[in-house]
Parts: structure tokens; sequence; C-alpha cells
């Protein structure tokens, strides 16, 4: 097992390249998931880092998961931007997940802004929707906070109370009215993968309260609330699991789906970061 002073060093490493890159302190990060890379247009950039010259940084194995730190304004912010994320299934573990969280953390980062495609599990959402997070149901077997805790970047026990800011909520709310957006709002359940769910998997999450299902975002946001920073965090519905309505879905069809709803969400959290 990783000792807490390896982990230290590691991050330092990491953190110490990056400045080296670039000469930038983000105010906000900001994750962007599967089919929604192109929210970095709005970004004046500053500069970019690959992820595979990063000391003990993952490298992304996800089509449509590019691999690379931007850094940049975002309408007015310094923000510094993942696109690529980490997951599970592909073989990483919870700490390797949430190294960047540490990282960014370490850069400066206070906010941390998480979209993610997931499926929907409301009946009355459809694919497409925007859903706002504001809660989530931790499905994955474990968290990155197993292991020896370090008290400086977090406490031992952390409270899930308001871990996605009731704040920001209520500004992600006000903004997509102001920009006639219709939102979805829920709970998200984080589980596995790779494989979708089965009817009967739908069924039993819809049962325990989940509006959406998704295979991301659950372990840097717990990261991320652990060592302090504020949450907010986004997911486009890209198909529906109903269990009693199932059709066959593809990776190629839930991009497709990001894709044609991602302007929508680029405008909402670039008006959030203006906001914050």
């Amino acid at each position: 097992m990783e000792t807490i002073q390896q982990l230290h060093n590691n991050i330092k490493e990491a953190t110490e390249y990056i400045k080296s890159q670039i000469d930038f302190r983000p105010e906000i990060g900001i994750i962007l998931g599967t089919g929604l890379g192109s929210l970095v247009d709005g970004i004046e950039l500053a500069g970019t880092v690959e992820y595979e010259n990063i000391p003990h940084f993952p490298t992304s194995t996800v089509e449509s998961h590019a691999g690379r730190l931007l850094f940049g304004t975002l309408r007015g912010k310094k923000v510094i931007c993942m696109q690529g994320r980490f997951h599970f299934y592909e073989g990483y573990s919870f700490k390797q997940i949430v190294f960047p969280v540490w990282v960014m953390k370490e850069l400066g980062m206070k906010t941390l802004i998480a979209s993610n495609a997931a499926g929907g599990l409301n009946p009355n959402f459809k694919a497409g929707d925007i859903m706002l997070i504001k809660d989530h149901i931790n499905f994955f077997p474990g968290s990155p906070l197993i292991g020896p805790n370090d008290n400086n970047m977090g406490p031992r026990f952390p409270d899930m109370y308001e871990v996605y800011n009731k704040e920001f909520l209520g500004l992600a709310r006000e903004t997509a009215l102001k920009q006639n957006l219709h939102i979805q709002e829920g709970v998200y359940i984080g589980l596995t993968g790779p494989c979708l769910e089965t009817a009967a998997e739908y069924r039993m999450f819809r049962i325990l309260g989940g509006d959406a299902v998704g295979m991301s975002t659950v372990p840097e946001v717990i990261a991320a609330h652990h060592q302090g920073n504020k949450v907010l965090a986004f997911s486009i519905i890209t198909d529906m699991g109903l269990p009693d309505n199932m059709h066959p879905c593809s990776i190629e069809e839930v991009i497709k789906i990001a894709g044609e709803a991602e302007p929508k969400l680029r405008e909402l959290i670039a008006r959030c970061v203006e906001g914050m």
C-alpha cells in the first residue's frame, strides 16, 4: 500500500512538472466526460500539458477522452480543464482515478465542476436532457479515501453533508432559467461498468432513488469534497434505462447524443463560472 509520504511525493512531482511547463494558478477545475471534449471551445487557452508527460499521471484509454490538461480563462476566471478522465473499469485504482483532483488542488483549485454522460432512470427524463446532480449514491466497490489519512489533506471521516454545494445548485438553476434552458435535477448513481445495466438492475437502481447512472464522477467528487473544494456537477442523459422499454445502446450513440447536447451544457457551465 502506498504511504502518505509516497503519495505526497508523487503529487509534488506532478505539480512541479506542470508548473515547469506553465506559470498559471487556476481557481476552478473542470472535468470533461464522455463526448464532452469540445466544452473547452470557450476557454481562452494559456497552455496545455499532455497527461503522458506528467509524472505519476494515468493515461486515458477511452474513446473521446483526449488526455490533456488545459489552462486558460473562461468568462474572466482562471480554469484548469481535464480533457479526459480515468475510470475504475480501465483497471485504475481509486487513488489513481482521483490523483488529478489532488494535483489540481495543489495548483490552486478551489472549486470543481464535473460533467459526465449518464443513463437516465427517471421516466420524466429523455435522451439529450441535462441533469444537475444534487446528490449521489456510491455503488463503486470502494473509495479513494480508503487507507492512511493525512489530516492536512482532509478529515479521516468527512461529513458528506452538502457534497454538491447548495449555493452553486442555486446558481445553476438561476443560470439555466436566464438561459431559457430546461434542466432536470436528480441523484446520480456511480457504477463500475464497463457493461451497461440489465433491465432488472435499472429497476433496482430506480427503487433505490437514482435518477441517472454512470461510470465516473463519484470518486472525484469524494476526493474534492474531502480536500475542501466546492463541487458542482452535471450529467448529459444520453440514453434511457427504462426496464419496460429497453433497446440496444452503443458507445457511438452515447457520444452522438452527448455531442448534440454539449453546446447547451457548455454555455450553462460558462455562465455558472462567470457567476462564481
